[in-house]
């Protein structure tokens, strides 16, 4: 059984991911390191983990994929024992950003079986896991487990040519409500994080875009938002600062949700 808390935190080779990873590191946590095929990434990230002063281990699995998250859950059970907190951060953009009228099935399928349905699974399983946890004995010294989902401003800001992610995204925050509500009288709490524009290898190929909107002040914090300004809300919650809050929707927008005239 780990000394440390556990964390998963899925897509963490890059990007938001690695940003939430080293967070948590900084907290002392051993943190699964999920990725999908980007080994070297995942590699890299596991050694900043380190250096932060957490622990941890790679492991290759889709999200997407029955099979592979099932063995996730069972490799980290193996190693550290339990899980105290989930962090749903994988996910991908649509390969080609098509207009509503007409963006393909195919397209839809993958961002909806990647985006949605691994999550909800990959929850479903955890959340079992944890209320095992809970009820097998004494609360550790970490407290009770917690879940994070990290969603996006398209859960509710619609862009027509990349509607399967919007929808997506959209349904990730009424997973969060779900599970929120089925896992309270356990007490393990559920949240949604919901970033703004983040300078990723995601966002990197419409820059040019995002730093016309930031001058014209699309958003109150005028400047892109950075995968640490994530890691930095996951780890207020690993840290259990939120305690009577469940359900509850973290904008990390730069205030972007304010709609300002």
């Amino acid at each position: 059984m780990s000394q440390r808390p556990v964390s998963v935190v899925t897509g963490a080779g890059r990007g938001i991911g690695r940003g939430i990873a080293i967070e948590l590191a900084k907290l002392g946590h051993a943190v699964a390191i999920n990725y999908a095929g980007n080994a070297a990434a995942a590699d890299e990230c596991l050694q900043l983990v380190r250096a932060a002063g957490g622990d941890g281990f790679t492991v290759r699995a889709d999200v997407a994929s029955a099979a592979d998250r099932t063995r996730l859950l069972t490799e980290v059970l193996a190693a550290y024992g339990r899980i105290d907190l989930l962090v749903n951060n994988a996910g991908v953009a649509p390969s080609v950003r098509a207009d509503l009228l007409e963006a393909s099935e195919e397209s839809f399928d993958r961002l909806i079986n990647i985006n949605l349905k691994g999550p909800y699974f990959l929850t479903q399983a955890v959340a079992r896991q944890m209320i095992q946890q809970v009820q097998s004995g004494p609360e550790t010294a970490f407290g009770r487990p917690r879940i994070v989902t990290i969603t996006s401003i398209s859960a509710y800001t619609a862009s027509v040519n990349r509607g399967d992610y919007c929808v997506a995204k959209a349904g990730l925050g009424m997973m969060t409500a779900l599970f929120a509500a089925r896992l309270a009288e356990y007490g393990i709490n559920v949240y949604e994080i919901r970033p703004g524009v983040i300078a990723t290898d995601m966002t990197a190929g419409v820059q040019e875009k995002y730093d016309k909107l930031i001058e014209q002040g699309a958003w109150p914090i005028r400047r892109w938002g950075q995968p640490d300004d994530i890691g930095r809300a996951v780890a207020a919650i690993a840290r259990g600062e939120l305690p009577f809050s469940t359900g509850e929707v973290i904008n990390v927008d730069g205030g972007f949700h304010l709609r300002t005239l």
